[in-house]
């Protein structure tokens, strides 16, 4: 039987806020509401993955409302007492690859701030973008693997893995993953995500990188109406069985309908495909 992640981008409309920085210096962060308030918080998630058969979880780090020890030791409680394994923490912002020494710095310290809360919620990885670099860039490559790397080393020393994605310039193109994964010699996982490769070569690109992948994000595409797009998100899904894919589906969702309704048109799609 597949074995099924959720990604809080998934929900990010019932979750509502998304938090950042404040630009005070203070420490704390603001929320915006891009999708409105919402009508779930992060605490809600682990019971209702429990009643859905989901226990694998992604949090985008933008999804935490507090980072404070009260609010982490809340979360953590309401994760393990569900069943429910921190699969991740997706670092969705920071460029390792920034010719700025100091801009890539801050960058830096401010990821390595993100894989200490991971260390503290017992999270398993995180996911961290290569960089922004482009993927005909050498140069890039070499600034993202030796960032990956060092990386690597610290999330290690808290008990993490570190992983990165298809995602961004740098990652764009499946040399580029495969180069950049060679250089780092198994240090680093891979996320592999069906919707950010696009284009004609689709699926050749897909083809190139999942057999690398500890972890794929499901994504499939709707229409304005609501369906998915079947053909699509099964041959997706058929390069992932041909490439012996044996780690959790990350169910994405964004499209029309209700969230929670959305999730299990994908779940359903892929135990349809990949089978019990």
């Amino acid at each position: 039987m597949p074995e099924f992640s959720i990604s809080t981008w998934s929900l990010h409309r019932a979750l509502g806020p998304m938090y950042s920085p404040a630009e005070d210096g203070s420490g704390g962060l603001i929320a915006k509401e891009p999708w409105g308030p919402g009508s779930w918080t992060l605490l809600d998630v682990p019971a209702e993955m429990k009643r859905r058969g989901i226990h694998n979880l992604e949090i985008c780090h933008f999804h935490f409302p507090r980072t404070d020890e009260a609010y982490l030791n809340e979360l953590r409680e309401a994760i393990g007492s569900n069943g429910i394994r921190l699969f991740s923490i997706l670092i969705d912002a920071g460029d390792i690859t920034n010719p700025e020494p100091k801009k890539r710095e801050k960058d830096l310290a401010w990821i390595r701030s993100w894989i200490d809360i991971a260390g503290k919620m017992g999270a398993e990885n995180v996911r961290i973008i290569a960089g922004d670099a482009k993927p005909d860039d050498p140069e890039g490559l070499e600034r993202s693997a030796e960032a990956l790397r060092e990386l690597s080393t610290y999330a290690r020393e808290r008990g993490v893995r570190v992983m990165t994605e298809n995602f961004h310039a740098l990652t764009s193109r499946p040399e580029s993953v495969n180069a950049l994964l060679d250089q780092l010699n198994g240090e680093v996982g891979l996320c592999a995500d069906f919707g950010n490769f696009r284009g004609e070569s689709k699926y050749d690109d897909l083809a190139a990188i999942l057999p690398r992948a500890d972890s794929v994000h499901a994504k499939a595409e709707f229409s304005p109406d609501g369906e998915i797009e079947r053909e699509d998100f099964h041959r997706c899904l058929r390069l992932a069985q041909d490439a012996e894919f044996s780690g959790p589906y990350t169910l994405i969702f964004e499209g029309p309908q209700p969230e929670w309704d959305g999730v299990e048109i994908i779940q359903r799609e892929i135990m349809e495909t990949v089978g019990a």
